[in-house]
């Protein structure tokens, strides 16, 4: 059972933090304002998980007031309890039937304080201590030698109706599909963290907990639906018992595959950490997990800091869903993933294409037995996986064979080597221009570049590209690349690998789709293949391992110099989970998939372009074309003329620079202020940053930026699109990341009319259109910025608008200056 699969109780319980300190109770909804954080992180979890996992109602749970335990059977009321759950509604003392420790931090500790309520209340049945990590939970029952009665541990506690006893005696047709494994994984290495001995590595850990893993789903696909399972822990069953069933059961999964097995490969657990585990696991049905169990279990076993090293992030299994719905793959289309991970898109694409030959064998009346034989020829056949990492390719391959095979077409080879170099086995299965689907999440990061003549020079982007900014098109030059980030060669080396007419599907970081300097590897992307579809996923997708912005985009390799006529394009907002990680209702990508298949829009983001629409240095980001934020301009210029920030400043009517960045190191508490993208609120300079420059540094940088009364600063980092204006006497700095922009002749353009037309919906809606996250951080480049259009009106009209705002800056200045006198009045 999983002790933090409730932690979404702290966003539906701490509700009104302005108007009261503390966190609301789940169960009385008073509100609690002493010990806070020991109630919204254990208190508040354990007692949702008692409702609404096991069943309990809330009329039959006692949180505030706390039920407090006697002395003695007719003594003082003392000791007051975390949480108490009655038999039925009947909140008394002899009605008691679980009892929840929460404040101790540890288990000994725990365990201690629970022995004394447990002793002094003589209904109670079930002890329960937890810190919001871990668990313990204990049974009361007599010794059949003393016949005293005596607390024992028990692997899990009852749903409301089931009796202890019957606690991992479950059939298969009893098991329930998990709603969140990585929060049930995550209490497994809180409580291993703590009390395993003898294996210390997070890897050695993670290998142990896949072997057990993977006994788990061979034992969920082999046993009938009306048979007890194997992976199983009972109440009152010695732990050794356990230990060596599951051993047993590992030896099986050894012998029936044994070209993925090592003899060598054992359960190394002690029996506690696998009674622990299997109690975690048992009542759960791994193979019906929403999400990639094996790769929730990488999540957390392996770590962000390991894998994020390599660049690996492992893809949600919605996000898989998706893309393999969107290339619909057949019985008879060959399938690969050159950076296959734990196996996650190849899992679900057999799956897919299992459900196709399911149909088939429907409409055809094959027997169960031919059926089986078509399943395993089909992923023996046309499913192949590749990955570097050892460990990962054994997984895969393992997950494979467990499910229904398809382990044979698994390597462990670096995907981006001349294939010369790769084992004879490997080059006998996979070839290029091989394969008619194409599914994969490469890994990425400038830390993680590729050198090396004898691998980039298999690649066109491998070699540098050169740029004419005259006919803005890009040539590529006969010099290699000293190195380039892997995600770059990934793409050439996937459409590779494709058939013509091969589909494939990547995602890449928004960057690569966007980035001015990248548009050369979009510009071979469209030379190459036809873009079928771009989706835009939210920075929460690989979320809390990494915020990366990242697109999946979908093509197909050319036969011949055809055009696709329609991209569809769609952005997504919500993936089924926060930025936390933890589980929500809302998520749009299943959605999408259905309007790409059957060619309707029934979100607002979902829409269609064609392919001589993509413009501004070949860019692929949905947002660019997204029709909201090309209305109020479209609009605009149907009365108004407009122009150009790039003809404005053409034609000497304004001039436009950017800031300076001046490292944080030479930031001071006092002295001049240097202004950065948050400081710019309401079109006035918060001259009350935190940051300051010294006098001797802003002498250095004065010159050349000369900010004079009147400028007019644009943020083109982070917050896009804000606007604001310096004063007479701000003396500042600013940062990088803004655009100071000088209205040089103000016979043609009045500063205020430009001030208030930048900061229109018009403008705001543009710079929305054209940024790029690079990484994480949102970025407007300023070619993009140089193209947004502002309405263009005759001066008197301009005047007339510019005179309205300029009494506003005068209103703005004369309120500050007040409050300055206030200031000094109040501290006379």
């Amino acid at each position: 059972m999983s002790d933090t699969n409730y932690k979404s109780i702290k966003e539906k319980v701490k509700a009104e933090p302005s108007k009261k300190e503390g966190v609301r109770d789940y169960v009385s909804g008073q509100w609690v304002r002493s010990g806070v954080k020991e109630h919204e992180e254990a208190v508040n979890i354990f007692s949702q998980r008692l409702v609404e996992e096991l069943g309990y109602s809330k009329l039959q749970v006692q949180t505030i007031p706390q039920f407090r335990v006697k002395v003695s059977p007719s003594g003082q009321e003392k000791y007051p309890v975390d949480i108490t759950v009655f038999k039925d509604e009947k909140k008394s003392y002899d009605n008691v039937f679980i009892l929840v420790e929460c404040k101790q931090p540890n288990r000994k500790d725990g365990r201690k304080q629970l022995d004394i309520y447990l002793n002094l209340v003589p209904s109670v049945e079930i002890g329960v201590w937890f810190n919001g990590k871990e668990h313990l939970y204990l049974w009361k029952t007599r010794d059949s030698k003393t016949q005293r009665w005596a607390w024992i541990e028990i692997p899990d506690i009852p749903k409301r109706g089931q009796r202890v006893e019957d606690i991992g005696l479950y059939k298969r047709k009893n098991l329930e599909a998990p709603k969140n494994l990585k929060a049930v994984f995550n209490d497994i290495r809180n409580h291993l963290a703590g009390n395993i001995t003898g294996i210390t590595r997070d890897e050695a850990i993670a290998q142990e907990i896949i072997n057990l893993l993977f006994c788990k789903i061979y034992d969920e696909v082999n046993t009938l639906q009306e048979q007890q399972i194997t992976f199983r822990a009972g109440v009152n069953e010695p732990k050794e018992n356990v230990k060596q069933r599951l051993v047993n059961l590992f030896e099986k999964v050894k012998k029936e595959y044994d070209d993925v097995f090592e003899k060598e490969d054992l359960i190394k657990f002690d029996a506690d950490s696998i009674v622990y585990v299997v109690g975690e696991l048992q009542k759960y049905a791994i193979i019906k997990a929403e999400r990639d169990a094996v790769g929730d279990a990488f999540e957390v076993f392996i770590g962000p800091a390991l894998r994020g090293g390599e660049g690996q992030f492992f893809t949600p299994r919605n996000v898989v869903r998706m893309a393999i719905e969107m290339l619909d793959p057949n019985t008879d289309d060959y399938i690969i993933d050159p950076a296959c991970g734990s196996g996650g898109f190849l899992i679900v694409a057999l799956e897919y294409v299992w459900s196709k030959l399911d149909k088939e064998a429907e409409r055809k009346g094959w027997s169960k037995e031919l059926l089986a034989v078509k399943r395993r020829e089909l992923a023996s056949k046309y499913i192949a996986g590749i990955d570097k990492d050892s460990f990962l390719a054994k997984v895969t391959k393992s997950y494979m064979a467990i499910i229904g095979d398809g382990r044979g077409g698994i390597f462990c080879e670096n995907s981006l080597v001349p294939l010369s170099e790769w084992n004879q086995k490997s080059r006998q299965k996979i070839n290029l221009e091989n394969f008619d689907v194409l599914i994969t999440n490469p890994p990425f990061g400038a830390k993680i570049p590729i050198r090396g003549d004898r691998i980039l020079e298999q690649y066109e982007l491998g070699f540098k590209w050169k740029h004419d900014k005259g006919t803005k098109t890009w040539e590529r030059t006969n010099k290699l690349q000293d190195k380039q980030p892997p995600q770059i060669l990934f793409i050439e080396r996937c459409l590779q690998l494709l058939k013509p007419g091969g589909r494939m599907g990547i995602v890449l970081p928004e960057g690569i789709l966007g980035n001015v300097d990248d548009s050369y590897i979009r510009k071979l992307i469209l030379e190459k293949a036809n873009l079928l579809a771009v989706v835009d996923l939210p920075s929460e997708t690989f979320q809390p391992s990494t915020a990366t912005k990242t697109c999946i985009l979908f093509l197909q390799k050319k036969t011949t110099n055809e055009i696709n006529k329609k991209i569809y394009m769609a952005i997504a907002n919500k993936v089924g989970h926060n930025r936390r990680g933890k589980i929500i209702k809302e998520d749009e990508l299943l959605d999408i998939a259905a309007c790409y298949r059957n060619n309707t829009s029934n979100i607002d983001r979902y829409f269609g372009i064609g392919q001589k629409d993509i413009s501004d240095f070949y860019n692929f980001i949905p947002r660019r074309y997204y029709p909201k934020l090309h209305k109020s301009l479209i609009d605009i210029k149907k009365t108004t003329k407009t122009i150009s920030l790039r003809e404005l400043k053409e034609n000497k009517t304004i001039s436009i620079t950017k800031g300076d960045e001046v490292g944080s190191e030479n930031y001071t508490n006092e002295g001049i202020p240097f202004i950065r993208t948050n400081d710019i609120i309401n079109g006035i300079i918060n001259r009350n940053t935190k940051q300051m420059i010294d006098d001797d540094l802003y002498q250095d940088i004065k010159k050349k930026q000369d900010l004079k009364a009147g400028d007019i600063l644009f943020t083109k980092d982070g917050k896009i699109g804000i606007v604001g204006m310096i004063k007479e006497g701000d003396q500042c700095v600013i940062a990088s990341g803004i655009t100071k922009v000088r209205i040089l002749s103000e016979t043609k353009l009045n500063k205020f009319y430009l001030f208030a037309a930048l900061n229109s919906k018009i403008v705001f809606d543009q710079a929305q259109a054209r940024y790029v996250t690079a990484a994480t951080i949102m970025h407007l480049h300023s070619e993009r910025f140089l193209d947004i259009e502002v309405p263009f009106l005759n001066l008197a009209q301009q005047n007339e608008i510019g005179k309205r705002i300029e009494h506003i800056f005068d209103l703005k200045s004369k309120a500050d200056i007040l409050l300055e006198e206030e200031k000094e009045r109040f501290l006379k």
